[in-house]
């Protein structure tokens, strides 16, 4: 068993982690409020627009890729059983988003042809 002094530093640095990890994350997110805040100020603030198209084509790609990985691996392991469903769910909303991706390229296909 060990000691008392070991059982009291294992206990004590993930806290310590967690909690100067939130401070880092605080103090970033404060100094880019900031920064925003100061840029808008001047009136150099220009507004980025999301890009759709990328984003579901690449979110797609990796939850289909993780899903399908994941179902191989524990039909592999234990058959079709209940953790297949463990990939089935990422690789569904991966379909969905690459089926989004190719509905949204005709659509804008069609609507610039008109």
């Amino acid at each position: 068993m060990p000691s008392k002094a070991a059982q009291v530093i294992i206990t004590v640095i993930p806290i310590v982690g967690i909690v100067m990890g939130g401070i880092v994350l605080f103090f970033f997110l404060y100094w880019h409020h900031k920064q925003r805040v100061l840029i808008i100020e001047k009136g150099r603030y220009e507004k980025k627009e999301f890009d759709f198209n990328s984003f579901s084509l690449f979110a797609g790609l990796v939850l289909a890729s993780i899903g399908i990985c994941l179902v191989v691996f524990f039909v592999i392991l234990e058959g079709f059983t209940y953790p297949v469903l463990s990939g089935l769910i990422p690789f569904s909303l991966g379909a969905s988003l690459l089926i989004f991706f190719v509905i949204r390229i005709n659509m804008n296909k069609d609507n610039n042809g008109q």
